[in-house]
């Protein structure tokens, strides 16, 4: 009978130490396979999702952050307005003076 082999499960660092070394142009994707043990299409494969995805690395700093909390600070500031105006309404029918 035939050996089974199990499929190998390869980690997010393994992967982007073999594509970062693949970016790097020093050896071919057979060499490099051949030193790390998986098929040369994975390795071009895992170099081609790190130069797409790579763009996603900066996409979360501070310009597109602000422009998703700005609308949440404006609601916050508007709903302090009104809750003052009613405060403000609520003192002046009952009479009540607040020292503030």
């Amino acid at each position: 009978m035939s050996e089974v082999k199990k499929r190998t499960v390869h980690s997010p660092e393994f992967k982007a130490k073999v594509a970062m070394e693949a970016l790097r142009d020093l050896k071919t994707l057979n060499e490099i396979g051949q030193e790390y043990g998986v098929h040369p299409k994975m390795v071009g494969d895992w170099k081609l999702e790190l130069q797409k995805d790579a763009k996603t690395l900066f996409e979360a700093k501070r310009g597109k952050k602000r422009a998703s909390e700005e609308p949440e600070l404006e609601r916050l500031y508007s709903e302090i307005g009104k809750l003052k105006m009613s405060l403000d309404w609520l003192q002046k029918k009952s009479g009540l003076s607040v020292l503030r």
